[in-house]
């Protein structure tokens, strides 16, 4: 159990076996007779729309309607019998309809009545639903088509370290307009191949009606958002991923819902506790969403059923879930420093989401052995990514998101001849000994409006003018050294796995600002500029050739199956030094001082270069030699290495 590993944990026992027996008994009630959790969880097969050869079948929970009647063009989107629903208990409601009546490509939605008033709805479990591009409404969408979508590829098995590539489909072309599955596709999926990257995370892929939440505020659990393709596009991309050996995850939103009505679940069937809580807890005060009542079986099945739905239907290799910190919390830990064990334990927790959470990595590990799972979560509660047998959630990775608001911390606040190798040592591997972490210099967070990316904050107006290879600007030259060492640094010392969204491997200038009224609807900010990385005239291509070796070299060395090992932390000179997997990492954040003849001690050998963050074909300024041989001299009972290691540099050297 946590606690046998963790004494900290100790006076909290009883309320761990209290949340573990939760767990379990959850995972009776909803799995009753089946064979496992997984079997259990069908809900996208039974509810929603089905075409079963010789019928059309609607499917609806709605435990409290009256009536639900489905409005489609064969009824001039009027109410009528007979498209009534029929009562098939336990809530349920249903309508079987001649082949004839429905056809791929039919537009529709339901009118669900209740007791003083009733709603246009889409369907809980539609799998397909469209934007009217004038007046903006939804619809539910006939999507059978006569040609489905034909596999190629296996799923990579999986298994190492994950690489993740983040992107947002929509703003993946440098067009100003909404990118596509097929675009995406032909053009930027190459690049991240070629990088090296193993996994593909992709945002905003649950449907979602307004475009600039980032596919934060989901409306419809089961669609794939029709912005950027169809259902068959997206398979297509999945798989083309699969054929290049990049596993592909989904962002899963489970944390919350969209408020809207007529386009999401809420007040569904008129009231406001089918799947949420009722009053204030049933509202998020920051994003203005409703929040699920993780304590109602049903709501526990419908999500679990939509875990198993995008693993099977779409095969997805796992899920990054969104929110995690929001889940656990009743006030959702915001603006909540969680300074001592107690914070985790005094009553603010939800316990019915933390054994959602548990179930969920029960079930997709049932249906897929190979998937990963990696949890957002912020406040360091114990247990995230613990197995579930010792208490745990079960996620495979856990983000870490303190890192990259370090680093703007840092970069913001503190002058570089400031920067503690301890503090960023002791930041960049600061976690539970159970878990295993995903790291990152920057995310998409770092670059949304209101914030800069690390190269961005570098270099600020002067990127605009000193990107040419033919200038020389010591802001520029500053920049690419830094974001350089920054990454290196941050990778080398994961807990696990590595994380980088699309564009900032090169610097991509500015922020990301979708549109909206207050841009007067722009797109200039939601794209990605790639001509810049592809212009040989410019600097970018240099960071673009880093990023590329560095991940090379980390996925081929299976260096993040090793634990990191520090050899020097000197202070005062600004040089970290640690040991890894059979490779000796060398830093220097000195901005300005070179050391000749840098001496410590290290294991015997002979040490030779791998990887130079300071190589001309980086940006760098040549002042390695990579073909020299280091040996180890046994010196005073000590086997000592010496290096020249110039400011501002990071180095990589294997022992042989």
């Amino acid at each position: 159990m946590l606690y046998d590993g963790d004494t900290l944990l100790l006076p909290y026992k009883k309320i761990l076996l209290e949340r573990q027996l939760l767990t379990l008994q959850k995972a009776q009630l909803l799995q009753g007779s089946a064979p496992c959790l997984a079997d259990s969880c069908n809900s996208y097969l039974y509810y929603g729309l089905h075409y079963t050869g010789q019928e059309w079948v609607l499917r609806e929970w709605a435990p409290h309607a009256t009536a639900i009647f489905l409005l489609f063009e064969g009824n001039n989107w009027k109410k009528h019998t007979d498209y009534l629903f029929t009562q098939v208990g336990d809530e349920n409601w249903e309508l079987r309809l001649p082949k004839e009546t429905l056809s791929h490509g039919m537009l529709y939605k339901l009118l669900v009545e209740w007791y003083g008033g009733g709603g246009e709805r889409l369907p809980s479990h539609t799998k397909r639903a469209i934007q009217d591009p004038y007046s903006k409404v939804f619809s539910a969408q006939v999507w059978q088509p006569e040609n489905p979508y034909s596999w190629k590829h296996l799923r990579p098995k999986g298994g190492e370290p994950p690489l993740i590539y983040e992107a947002h489909i929509g703003m993946s072309t440098e067009q100003q307009k909404v990118s596509t599955f097929t675009e995406f596709r032909l053009f930027v999926l190459p690049r991240i191949a070629n990088l090296g990257y193993n996994v593909l995370q992709l945002m905003a892929i649950q449907e979602h009606p307004y475009y600039g939440s980032f596919g934060y505020q989901v409306s419809n659990f089961f669609a794939v958002s029709s912005r950027f393709g169809t259902p068959e596009e997206l398979k297509e991309l999945i798989d083309a991923a699969h054929g290049l050996g990049i596993r592909v995850i989904l962002d899963l939103v489970h944390s919350h819902s969209v408020s809207n009505e007529a386009e999401g679940l809420s007040l569904f069937d008129g009231t406001e506790y089918q799947y949420f809580h009722k009053g204030s807890r049933g509202r998020h005060p920051a994003w203005d969403s409703r929040c699920f009542d993780y304590g109602k079986l049903s709501v526990v099945h419908f999500l679990l059923s939509n875990c198993k739905f995008w693993l099977e239907e779409y095969h997805f290799d796992g899920f990054r879930f969104d929110g995690v910190t929001s889940m656990l919390y009743y006030d959702h830990g915001l603006g909540k420093a969680f300074t001592d064990y107690s914070l985790y334990f005094d009553g603010n927790e939800d316990n019915d989401a933390y054994s959602y959470l548990a179930l969920a990595n029960q079930l997709i590990h049932q249906v897929y052995g190979s998937a990963l799972t990696i949890a957002e979560e912020m406040s360091g509660m114990p247990g995230v990514a613990a197995p579930i047998q010792e208490g745990g959630m079960g996620f495979d990775y856990k983000l870490s998101m303190g890192i990259p608001d370090y680093w703007i911390k840092l970069i913001k606040e503190v002058p570089d001849y400031k920067w503690h190798v301890g503090d960023i040592y002791y930041e960049l591997t600061n976690k539970r000994q159970e878990e295993k972490t995903i790291s990152y210099a920057e995310s998409h967070d770092q670059a949304l409006v209101g914030d800069k990316t690390i190269f961005f904050r570098l270099t600020d107006k002067e990127i605009y003018t000193g990107m040419s290879v033919f200038e020389q600007s010591l802001i520029i030259d500053r920049a690419i050294a830094l974001h350089k060492v920054i990454r290196l640094v941050t990778i080398t010392t994961s807990g696990g796995g590595y994380l980088n969204f699309m564009g900032n491997e090169w610097g991509h200038p500015e922020w990301i600002d979708f549109p909206r009224m207050g841009n007067c609807d722009s797109y200039a900010h939601a794209r990605r500029q790639w001509s810049l990385v592809d212009d040989p005239n410019l600097k970018f291509k240099y960071l673009n050739a880093f990023d590329k070796a560095m991940i090379h070299f980390v996925k081929e060395s299976s260096l993040l199956e090793e634990t990191p090992q520090v050899q020097v932390q000197d202070i005062e000179k600004q040089i970290l030094v640690f040991s890894r997997g059979g490779y000796l990492f060398v830093f220097s954040f000195n901005p300005t001082e070179a050391f000749v003849n840098y001496t410590f001690p290290i294991y015997a050998g002979k040490y030779t270069y791998v990887l130079n963050t300071d190589n001309p074909a980086f940006g760098g300024q040549g002042l390695i030699n990579e073909q020299t041989e280091h040996f180890t001299q046994y010196i005073n009972h000590q086997n000592l290495i010496s290096l020249y290691i110039p400011p501002r540099i990071g180095l990589v050297l294997k022992r042989e």
